[in-house]
């Protein structure tokens, strides 16, 4: 299968393994900021299959997990108000707000449809005119040109009873917030293959220039992320920081033109409120004036009161990569997927969803 067998070669990745025991020499912390790398990584058994000296630390790269308890209040206490279908997508019913979730909304007979695409949640709003459709709009780079689609087909179209919370997240951002925390000591940066396939490369020239740490964008086979690996030992070892792309069939260097006039059209950058990490300037998007009207926060009159956190849950410090999921108390003894106390554990790209199912070394 193209794209998947040529990246499971077993031979090919022995060689990589060896190329990076022989190259390194010296103790490199690296970070992933991608859901979907922590759970390959852990999946693949990378952690085992590289040196020692190499440490692999997981950062807030699952959109589901940095939401903010604010905003998921905000979410679910929309899902009762009068005449409103809630439109999400699937790993968001089941993470735990402060007081509930849209998962037990829904027990409680909200109206909630999970949805795999926002022209899903377009269409129930074309065939329910008479209710308001809010759909929960959360990711990164990746999902926002899809909302923004969206956003400018209701337009097209006159849907009036189309509405979206934009939680959406920017990447860059919230690497130079890590870096500037200064909570762990990083020599480099596992960049984010899907959110590079729209932003490109050149977003994340300030890594080298700034911090003196290289950053190499991954795909999410074995031999994709070995590569990265490979390529940032080279980097370290070298004393020469740079930006490469090691997932060239995917990501250009310019991003994708198409998407990315998509999300300018429809956005703007604002600040977003970060689980773990509290609010981060123009790390956000929002939308533009010109849109309000599709704005669910301008819309509806909610108020969830203050957000709290879940006792003893240590996802915001998983988060920054300052703790691993085993170093929770909760993990396995009361947190578990069918149970889940923090998001960490209910999104398939959480660490502690990761760690939960492939191991814990």
């Amino acid at each position: 299968m193209k794209f998947i067998d040529e990246y499971r070669n077993v031979e090919l990745g022995k060689k990589l393994i060896a190329r990076i025991h022989q190259r390194s020499t010296q103790p490199a912390r690296l970070m992933e900021f991608c859901g979907g790398h922590t759970t390959a990584i852990l999946r693949h058994g990378i952690r085992q299959l590289i040196p020692q000296n190499i440490d692999m630390l997981s950062g807030p790269g699952c959109p589901v997990c940095v939401t903010a308890n604010a905003d998921l209040d905000k979410a679910i206490a929309s899902a009762h108000l009068p005449n409103t279908i809630i439109t999400t997508f699937g790993d968001m019913m089941k993470v735990p707000g402060s007081h509930s979730s849209l998962q037990q909304a829904k027990a409680e007979g909200a109206d909630i449809h999970v949805v795999y695409s926002t022209q899903d949640a377009l269409q129930i709003a074309q065939d329910n005119p008479q209710s308001s459709v809010i759909f929960i709009g959360i990711g990164f780079e990746t999902t926002a040109p899809t909302i923004a689609a969206s956003i400018l087909e209701a337009e097209q179209k006159g849907i009036k009873n189309f509405y979206i919370f934009s939680f959406l997240k920017l990447c860059p951002p919230v690497i130079k917030a890590i870096l500037n925390l200064g909570e762990v000591r990083l020599n480099g940066i596992i960049g984010p293959g899907h959110v590079s396939t729209i932003i490109g490369s050149h977003p994340y020239e300030f890594i080298p220039k700034e911090y003196g740490i290289g950053c190499v964008i991954s795909g999410f086979e074995p031999l994709d992320i070995l590569l990265c690996i490979d390529k940032l030992v080279e980097q370290i070892e070298g004393d020469q920081p740079q930006v490469e792309i090691a997932y060239r069939r995917s990501v250009k260097p310019g991003g994708n033109r198409r998407a990315l006039d998509l999300m300018n059209e429809v956005f703007e950058i604002g600040e977003a409120n970060w689980r773990g990490m509290g609010t981060i300037p123009a790390s956000g998007l929002k939308l533009k004036r010109k849109y309000q009207r599709f704005n669910a926060e301008q819309i509806f009159s909610i108020d969830p009161g203050p957000p709290r956190e879940p006792k003893g849950c240590i996802c915001g410090e998983i988060l920054r990569g300052i703790k691993m999921p085993t170093e929770c108390k909760l993990f396995r003894r009361i947190c578990t997927p069918e149970h889940p106390v923090g998001p960490c554990m209910v999104s398939s790209e959480g660490a502690c969803a990761a760690y939960y199912q492939y191991g814990v070394n």
